[in-house]
């Protein structure tokens, strides 16, 4: 299963140092989500992290900034919905019914489907699908490898996204909540092992 972790909107202190560390520790795409960001704070943010580690990005703004980084892909959402002519990187959105991810998935090399927990970094975002839903499309193959789950996963919730079918995770609050805790690295590392496992 992939793991991928999602920036927080706002910028915050040593967040390309703490990018760089999650992908060295084997998180596998990072993805650079900053609704408001101009396109100079957003590229001093992926200035800020090495070359070795750009294929590992994912913009959700300011697409044009891939003709100059070779970013992994790019991520479709409202804001950003017509892709940049000959682009040749991956390309993923955001879903947030079955409806849309059957429709999604056929276009691009994976989906977010969300909020499948309770969202931990949007107050009030519940989640919208039961367990019953989801063991449903997974039988149906409308959830499979292409479709990752986001919105409340925790280390604690991933066998279950494991359960559905789900070909990777993508975690924001749960992540961006731990970074000053000493124990950091070894809840991240648990996550990498959860997940290939």
């Amino acid at each position: 299963m992939h793991f991928i972790v999602i920036t927080e909107p706002q910028f915050t202190d040593n967040e390309a140092t703490t990018i760089v560390q999650l992908l060295r520790w084997g998180v596998d795409l990072v993805h650079l989500r900053k609704p408001k960001s101009s396109a100079d704070e957003l590229r001093k943010l992926v200035e800020a992290i090495p070359t070795a580690y750009h294929n590992h990005l994912v913009l959700h703004d300011h697409f044009d900034l891939a003709a100059h980084f070779t970013p992994h892909g790019l991520h479709l959402n409202h804001r950003n919905s017509v892709l940049p002519p000959n682009h040749k990187g991956a390309i993923s959105q955001s879903c947030h019914s079955l409806n849309e991810v059957k429709v999604y998935k056929t276009k691009c090399d994976y989906v977010f489907l969300s909020p499948v927990f309770n969202s931990i970094s949007k107050q009030g975002y519940a989640s919208a699908f039961t367990p019953k839903t989801l063991s449903e499309a997974k039988m149906q193959g409308v959830i499979d490898q292409k479709v990752f789950a986001l919105g409340g996963i925790t280390a604690a919730n991933i066998d279950k996204v494991k359960h559905y079918g789900f070909g990777g995770v993508a975690l924001l609050g749960d992540i961006w909540s731990r970074t000053a805790d000493k124990n950091f690295e070894q809840y991240v590392r648990k996550i990498i092992e959860i997940c290939h496992t």
